[in-house]
């Protein structure tokens, strides 16, 4: 006769499924281990633990209408908890230890409390267990209760077990069955959250994949493994992997308990034990209580001297932040205002750091009753807070909705109102990236800056409005940002452009491309070379026409002087560096009215160009230096940019404007032509980690600039200072084992920028510097904890920078000489592993490695004609030093 499992292979039509045999007793060994290491690290260098026991599994009564309809009754036995790998007595923390002495007993009698499935053709239909056992207890069940879900056909089913309910592929072939999980598929109850830009986020492989041999219609063996990678997408060596493997196999057979009579399931489970109850076959949620973890202030106590001013450019100041953070996120209100409440100053601005970036309702209600924004005076503490908002990693409709409602309440400070409102429009647009414009507190922001926008009569709230659009990028600004563009004045037109040119491509169309041509172009007025020079490299940024980049490139040679040798340079830095725009202009070229020599051999010392930082598999960058003079030789523009990218994802790491103007009088120089009315101005403005900051002024008038002027100390103007969560990762995996494993990756930046500009009349130089200084963590920890053991890994990283961009001018003559540094200071790089097993006791094994290098400094190439003037820059200013006064 044909054996069922047999017959089934050879039709896979067929719906019968595995049988158990009456008054037998099936007696396997089952083993769950799990596994946690670096991608690479070799199998006998991971930590984990294996979790080994008998099986018993018998008939407990089987459908008198329909024999494929059972139930069976699974006991786990003689329970031992061990390492996964072989290891030292002094490093082993589990030897000598029995499974009472580890697991605990009330925890062990749980586990070898017998569990029911009612199987029906190989599918579980129904799981019984007892109410109120320990959730980690009766996950370790349904992990082994579902290497019996089963088909022995094959083909594709969509099944329930402990990782959810999830796509399944089965390949049956002979007595083996092979089943394919696609974990990523499985609906489970989820938590944690993930970094909005995806090249600071964590990429997850993940494999699934069990293998049946059958005998006599009855499993024999099961071997199931699931392996989970996670890496770091712009650092991929910053990684982690946990491997989860089952192995259930059966060593012999016995007379065993005899079946119960009946035809209702109820009254045989009912007539079995009373106390069974049907639970849901899929995990549920597992708390995690941090065990002898400090109190709030007693972390905060320990760290605080790390986050003073001083040492804030630090690794160990971003390191410290990033674990208050975790323990933040665990604090309660009132905790958390005892600290803000008891604090200094000098600590105060990165407490609110930290304190904003934890994310919960908990600190931003915190938050929100420990700061004044009808105060004025405290506007320092105000804006940490809201740019704090402005960098979160994962931000939810509570705390746009809080920003929003500040906006409308009474605000003492007129720069913190103007803060709020730009900080609003970075939040609408991290909402609606992640498909939430349609948010009723997304819907209110966007109708409340579109509206304010539209309303607005003051040249201030018009800029206000303007930079919160830069910041929020909706579509339906578009038409009002083209209006102010064109018809705006000064520094509304400049922000208005700017924030066209931080639309992705699909955005600018061709109406957007007509209005650039016409500013650039002067079609009905005339502009700025500000202006002109932003529409331009929106035109060159976003598919440029043939049309459209001859025009460009005849216009060179009727333009100002430095405005001539701006666009000259930037053509051939889109050439030398191969943008997309660089085949229409070699196209346009051939034409050789066009490309003459008269046109490419413009005199003057304005420049753009573009060069890599780093440049790797994982990820790159790349920074540009845009420098635009006035024709008197004085700085009319500065731009610094710094762009991180990978094959997925782009990061506007940084930008830092220095914009001057109006100050040809201070030399007794002519203004060009439609600056002769400029009021004398010099600011800077920022943008970081593509959110736009609120520019600063250097100074505003001829009488500040004389005061400033005669009272200058040299000394830098912060722009940015602070404490950024970059790096925002935590995920609960789901193992099939039934142990859940934990993923948490964070990365911090302390960063440091600050700027300013110098004059000599003495001298007839001007210098304008640009410091950035940072240091950058990112830690990632794994780890799967049962409550009885716990084994993880920590990886992380650490560096610290410092990034100088210098350019000096001497306008004593003309062509006047002009030189720019950018150079990057020698650095450390730390890496470390650390990997650790320990038990509630407070025994533990700690394995920690690590790695450190020196990366040297170096000095960024610019142009040829940079260096050249620099010795000359250099040997003038020799001179001076040498001269008698």
């Amino acid at each position: 006769m044909m054996p069922c499992a047999f017959f089934a292979f050879l039709h896979p039509g067929h719906t019968t499924g595995p049988r158990i045999n009456n008054d037998r007793l099936y007696k396997f060994t089952y083993s769950t281990e799990v596994f946690i290491d670096r991608v690479k690290g070799l199998p006998e260098d991971s930590v984990g633990y294996r979790i080994s026991s008998g099986v018993d599994v018998n008939l407990v009564w089987r459908n008198p209408n329909n024999d494929d309809d059972q139930l069976i009754q699974i006991m786990i036995k003689d329970v031992k908890i061990e390492n996964v790998n072989e290891c030292p007595a002094a490093k082993n923390i589990l030897k000598g230890k029995h499974s009472e002495n580890i697991i605990g007993k009330e925890y062990l009698s749980a586990l070898q409390r017998p569990v029911v499935l009612q199987w029906t053709r190989g599918k579980i239909k129904n799981f019984y267990s007892y109410k109120n056992e320990p959730a980690v207890i009766q996950n370790l069940k349904r992990g082994l209760a579902s290497l019996f879900q089963i088909q022995l056909h094959s083909g594709a089913a969509r099944e329930v077990d402990v990782s959810g309910k999830c796509n399944v592929t089965y390949h049956a072939r002979e007595s083996q069955v092979t089943k394919i999980k696609a974990l990523g598929t499985c609906e489970i109850e989820k938590t944690g959250f993930t970094s909005h830009n995806e090249l600071l986020d964590v990429s997850t492989k993940v494999t699934s994949a069990t293998v049946y041999v059958l005998e006599d219609s009855f499993i024999k063996s099961v071997r199931a493994e699931e392996n989970h990678v996670l890496s770091l997408n712009f650092r991929q060596a910053t990684n982690a992997k946990i491997v989860s493997k089952q192995k259930l196999e059966l060593k012999s057979t016995e007379t065993g308990p005899r079946v119960i009579a009946g035809k209702q399931v109820a009254s045989v489970i009912n007539t079995l034990d009373s106390n069974y109850i049907a639970v849901a076959l899929v995990a549920e949620p597992v708390k995690n209580e941090c065990k002898n973890c400090p109190s709030i202030s007693e972390h905060w106590q320990a760290i605080r001297k790390q986050l003073e001013p001083e040492n804030l450019a630090k690794a160990e100041a971003t390191r410290s932040f990033l674990s208050f953070i975790q323990n933040l996120r665990e604090a309660k209100k009132e905790e958390i205002l005892q600290i803000l409440r008891s604090e200094k100053n000098e600590v105060l601005p990165q407490l609110v750091d930290a304190v904003t970036s934890a994310q919960t309702p908990a600190s931003l209600e915190a938050m929100l009753e420990f700061l004044d924004f009808k105060n004025g005076s405290s506007s320092v503490l105000q804006e940490r807070f809201l740019y704090a908002c402005g960098f979160a990693s994962h931000p939810n409709e509570l705390l746009l909705k809080s920003l929003t409602n500040r906006l409308q309440g009474q605000i003492g400070n007129s720069e913190i109102r103007e803060t709020v409102t730009i900080i609003i429009g970075a939040l609408v647009k991290k909402l609606c990236d992640k498909g939430g414009c349609k948010l009723p507190a997304v819907v209110r922001a966007k109708k409340l800056i579109l509206g304010g926008l539209d309303r607005a009569k003051k040249e201030d709230d018009v800029k206000m409005y303007l930079l919160a659009m830069k910041n929020a990028l909706l579509p339906e600004a578009i038409p009002l940002l083209l209006k102010y563009a064109e018809s705006g004045e000064g520094p509304i037109s400049n922000i208005a452009a700017t924030a066209l040119q931080r639309y992705n491509t699909s955005f600018i169309t061709s109406e957007v491309k007509e209005t650039m041509n016409r500013i650039y172009h002067q079609n009905h007025k005339i502009y700025e070379k500000t202006l002109r020079i932003t529409a331009a490299a929106i035109i060159f940024s976003n598919n440029p026409s043939y049309m459209e980049v001859k025009n460009l490139l005849l216009s060179i040679g009727e333009l100002p002087l430095e405005m001539n040798k701006y666009m000259l340079s930037l053509v051939q830095d889109i050439l030398r560096f191969e943008m997309p725009a660089s085949k229409m202009i070699r196209k346009v070229l051939k034409d050789m009215v066009v490309h003459n020599y008269d046109r490419f051999s413009k005199t003057g010392s304005s420049s753009a160009y573009s060069g890599y930082v780093t440049r790797g598999p994982d990820a790159s960058s790349t920074y540009s230096l845009d420098i635009l003079y006035s024709g008197s030789g004085i700085l009319r523009s500065s731009n610094m940019n710094i762009l991180l990218f990978n094959k997925n994802a782009q990061l506007h790491a940084s930008q830092v404007v220095i914009e001057a103007q109006g100050l040809e009088s201070i030399i007794a120089a002519s203004a060009d032509e439609g600056e002769e009315n400029l009021e004398s101005f010099a600011g800077m403005s920022a943008i970081l980690l593509d959110v736009q900051l609120r520019p600063v002024a250097f100074f505003q008038g001829y009488g500040d600039l004389m005061s400033k002027m005669f009272s200058a100390t040299g000394d830098p103007m912060n722009v940015v200072k602070g404490l950024i969560l970059l790096t925002d990762y935590s995920q609960v995996i789901q193992l099939q084992s039934g142990l859940k494993a934990s993923a948490e990756f964070q990365g911090g930046l302390a960063i440091d920028i600050s700027g300013g500009m110098e004059f000599s009349l003495w001298y007839r130089e001007s210098k304008t510097s640009v410091k950035n200084r940072g240091a950058v963590v990112v830690v990632g920890n794994i780890f799967v904890d049962s409550f009885f053991v716990k084994a993880g890994m920590e990886t992380s990283f650490e560096t610290e920078a410092t990034l100088n961009f210098i350019s000096t001018v001497q306008f004593s003559e003309y062509p006047f000489l002009v030189c720019m540094q950018m150079d990057k200071i020698e650095s450390p790089f730390r890496q470390y592993v650390t990997k650790y097993e320990s038990l509630p006791s407070g025994k533990r094994y700690i394995s920690r490695k690590g790695k450190v290098k020196l990366l040297a400094g170096s000095e960024y190439p610019l142009h040829q004609e940079n260096s050249n003037m620099c010795r000359k820059v250099f040997s003038t200013q020799s001179d001076f030093s040498d001269s008698w006064f």
